[in-house]
């Protein structure tokens, strides 16, 4: 019996709505994964929500001239909008409620009471203008691993960990002019290097299941001493930190991601109408589902190493993630996505133009698995109509000359096996072990152009298998059914099927033509059918 899976979407920073950029990455790659798996008769649950406590809510909403709850409460809500118009279904998008903040409090209290954080005096940037500590998304600077221009906390570039005061030429993210200071602070801390050993085995171990981009990250941070991860800050936004010992301090963001993780999964379980005994029961070691994080590669220094460590210090309470599947950047036209000087597409702007499962098929084909790639909307309407709207409308009207819906076709022998050779390489594409966006993209345009070739070799009036050309139909369409959503929704309710990537689902004497939906460049209302899944 399979276990169950978990699936985390990186709870997004809700300092704005997402652009093309953000959902690129690990969303539509979550979202891609979830629909095979449930293809497949897998129980899965697949959650996500807001990080209303990062500094970038902060620096945001001063420079829009609002308050940073504002902004978070707004941001949720479009976040939650334009994951809808692209169709990428979560079971649960968990608000920062009383639940939430319980959960994330019970999680650090009992860290607290096991004596895994230390108390350290650490030197921090600061503003005497404004009388504030600079950290993380507040203070900028360069890397002092890459040299790039940086945040603290965490290298956007090269995804290394930046110490307390390690940035070069510090400036204040609020006031580039404002001179930045250093002044001693005393916080909590929790020893990272103390999990040194559990790390490199619990890596070890998975080496050869992940990205090669990151495991060389990995090796690299454990090549050298790990520091000291903070667990509160002297900061004003953020949770209030609960210890004696850093009174009027916060809690660092970063440390809310798992408890938050696992509060998503309790709120998708309430929103499917069960109620978990615990706020963190889903992720219990007892319960040996398997977890699977979706990040970007920016990210992967504190979901690949402080998190682990953080649920190793539980002791044996908590399962431990089988996969982090990390991406690279996504850019648009060749440049980084940027807000602030209006470089930007919008994802819900985009789908009110452009057919959510064309974008969808053009986010799979240019994904940056394994290096930046590049959205471009020229690009974008040019692949997707040569490849894949032209062929296949020339496919579905092809059929629709050679065949009558209903009619009853006979296979081949050899039919069956060559739809579930379709079948199987589109599983490849969607397990772990080998996942790949691009070449199930590619896998899609590849078979319906053979398809169409197929389809026209019998208008000529060559001699084809018109049964197995649409049992292997049916093949890619089960395949491309987590990619291309409406349509699948549309050839299945046409045909009268379930979209499937198991051999058994083919192995038939006849099969049963059907009027091929085409694809359309223009917006088309949502299927009444459900969502095929």
């Amino acid at each position: 019996m399979s276990r169950p899976v978990l699936v985390i979407g990186g709870p997004p920073t809700t300092n704005g709505d997402m652009h093309i950029g953000h959902v690129a990455g690990p969303y539509v790659a979550a979202d891609t994964h979830v629909r095979y798996l449930r293809a497949a008769g897998r129980e899965v649950l697949f959650a996500s929500g807001g990080d209303d406590s990062q500094t970038y809510v902060y620096t945001t909403a001063a420079r829009l001239g609002t308050t940073p709850q504002a902004l978070a409460d707004k941001s949720w809500a479009q976040i939650k909008t334009t994951w809808d118009a692209m169709g990428i279904h979560v079971d649960g998008f968990a608000p920062t409620d009383d639940g939430y903040r319980r959960n994330v409090y019970d999680y650090v209290q009992r860290l607290y009471d096991l004596g895994k954080f230390r108390l350290r005096t650490v030197r921090l940037p600061y503003s005497e203008a404004k009388g504030m500590y600079l950290v993380e998304g507040l203070v900028g600077g360069d890397c002092p691993t890459c040299l790039a221009d940086s945040r603290g906390g965490i290298c956007e570039a090269c995804g290394h960990p930046v110490d307390f005061d390690a940035l070069i030429e510090p400036y204040s993210i609020m006031d580039p002019s404002d001179p930045v200071t250093y002044r001693e602070a005393e916080i909590l801390v929790f020893p990272l290097e103390e999990y040194r050993e559990q790390l490199l085995a619990y890596h070890e171990a998975r080496a050869d299941r992940w990205r090669p981009h990151a495991v060389q990250f990995i090796r690299e941070l454990l090549s050298r001493p790990l520091p000291d991860f903070p667990i509160t800050y002297p900061v004003s936004w953020g949770m209030p930190a609960p210890f004696a010992e850093t009174p009027g301090q916060t809690l660092n963001a970063w440390l809310e991601g798992m408890p938050a993780s696992m509060y998503c999964h309790n709120f998708a379980q309430r929103e499917q109408g069960t109620t978990p005994p615990s706020g963190d029961d889903a992720w219990r070691a007892e319960h040996d589902a398997e977890l699977v994080f979706f990040v970007g590669f920016d990210n992967l220094y504190i979901w690949a190493a402080v998190h682990i460590a953080e649920l190793i210090a539980h002791e044996g309470r908590y399962i431990l993630p089988d996969t982090i599947l990390c991406n690279e950047f996504y850019e648009l036209e060749n440049e980084k996505f940027s807000t602030s000087k209006g470089h930007v597409v919008w994802a819900r702007d985009l789908v009110a133009e452009v057919p959510r499962d064309l974008v969808r098929f053009y986010l799979n084909l240019t994904a940056p698995e394994h290096a930046r790639t590049n959205f471009s909307r020229a690009a974008l309407d040019k692949i997707v109509g040569e490849r894949l709207v032209g062929p296949w409308n020339e496919l579905a009207a092809t059929l629709g000359k050679l065949t009558t819906a209903g009619e009853t076709l006979p296979v081949s022998p050899e039919g069956p096996a060559r739809a579930a050779a379709i079948a199987d390489r589109f599983g490849l594409c969607f397990e772990l072990s080998s996942f790949s966006l691009n070449r199930a993209a590619d896998l899609i345009v590849q078979h319906v152009e053979r398809l169409r070739a197929h389809a026209a070799r019998a208008l000529d009036g060559e001699p084809v298998e018109l049964g197995d050309l649409f049992l292997q139909l049916r093949a890619l369409i089960s395949g491309a059914s987590p990619i291309l959503i409406d349509m699948t929704a549309r050839a299945a309710e046409a045909g009268g099927f379930t979209p499937s990537l198991s051999a058994a689902a083919y192995a038939v004497a006849s099969t049963t033509a059907f009027p091929v939906p085409g694809l359309d460049t223009r917006v088309q209302p949502t299927p009444t059918l459900a969502e095929v899944s």
